[in-house]
């Protein structure tokens, strides 16, 4: 397992840092908290005419608060904070971190800037998996780095309606201007894949499915959704993280630990000759993480297999079944 510097590390957490700030810096009026069912979110409350607005900001955390208290401080240094940015992606492209290619920063950015990141959606899939090199500071190969055609965006049906915001810009006009169309889908009316045109990227929305698989709305997003089984357990308390695309994207990933044994299950639903390339990427991706994991947080990850195996038989016999095929694997979780 080969790791990047201390010097790439610290750049990586300073960028985020920044990034972070400047989320919080662009509050228009009094950030306000709100308790919606025990949980504590905050939201931008701020008058537009006679009429007043506001805007979800996010769950609620001692780092946020940390920053809601700085606002003036943090809008006075938003020239030294784009100078300081420049400067960072500088050193992580010299310390050979990944970057994004321009169809997928484009895509991100442009979801960043609408908010879909902010209103609770998160990277999943291979897209999400590259940037685990910035959180753990582990290299990636150039297999690892290889860019994928698919982008996959999750999110709680059950936060989409609870935090009661939406997206800056309809979804529809940002896969417009980047030249998407919708797929059509057998639930007429409900779209929830996009292609791009000549078939060069697929992005799909997808949400845990609490019962029957199918196709269900995320009002957030303004978008519909395909329910999958386990994705509850892969959203759990997602990180923010770092797309290396002009001077940096805050995008929201999974946990590490929760994507490696959400990667295990996974694997073993891919039935079939055709989903065989897939299941191996899916095991590969898995043991990549654990590796990792079992040397940097091993309480971390300990902690996310058990729960997973505490969940149902279901979910252990496919973590079993999983793990029989990856024997040093097996041997590594039972050590944790």
């Amino acid at each position: 397992m080969l790791f990047h510097s201390q010097v790439g590390m610290a750049a990586y957490l300073d960028l985020l840092r920044l990034l972070q700030d400047e989320a919080v810096s662009a509050l228009r009026g009094a950030p306000t908290a709100v308790t919606v069912k025990g949980r504590i979110f905050w939201y931008d409350k701020y008058r537009i005419g006679t009429e007043m607005a506001q805007k979800y900001i996010g769950p609620d955390s001692p780092e946020l608060r940390a920053r809601l208290g700085d606002v003036p401080t943090l809008r006075a240094q938003a020239d030294a904070r784009r100078v300081a940015r420049r400067r960072l992606v500088r050193i992580l492209r010299a310390e050979n971190y990944g970057t994004t290619d321009q169809r997928s920063g484009s895509l991100l950015n442009a979801f960043a800037r609408t908010g879909v990141f902010r209103l609770g959606g998160t990277l999943v899939g291979t897209v999400a998996f590259r940037h685990y090199e910035g959180e753990l500071g582990v290299v990636l190969s150039f297999d690892q780095l290889a860019q994928t055609g698919d982008l996959d965006v999750a999110s709680f049906e059950r936060l989409s309606f609870a935090i009661g915001d939406a997206v800056e810009t309809p979804l529809v006009e940002v896969f417009r201007d980047l030249k998407f169309d919708a797929v059509p889908a057998l639930d007429q009316g409900r779209t929830w894949r996009w292609a791009q045109s000549g078939g060069e990227m697929l992005v799909d929305f997808l949400m845990p499915a609490h019962g029957a698989e199918g196709i269900r709305d995320l009002p957030a997003l303004g978008v519909s959704a395909q329910a999958l089984r386990h994705l509850d357990y892969l959203l759990e308390n997602p990180i923010p993280a770092v797309s290396l695309y002009r001077s940096g994207v805050l995008i929201q990933i999974p946990r590490p630990e929760r994507f490696a044994i959400h990667k295990l299950i996974v694997a073993e639903r891919r039935k079939g000759g055709s989903m065989a390339g897939k299941a191996a990427k899916d095991r590969a991706q898995a043991a990549f993480l654990i590796r990792a994991l079992a040397e940097l947080r091993p309480d971390e990850l300990a902690e996310a297999y058990a729960e997973a195996r505490a969940r149902g038989s279901g979910w252990e016999t496919r973590i079993t079944a999983s793990l029989k095929r990856m024997p040093e694997v097996a041997e590594m979780l039972a050590g944790v």
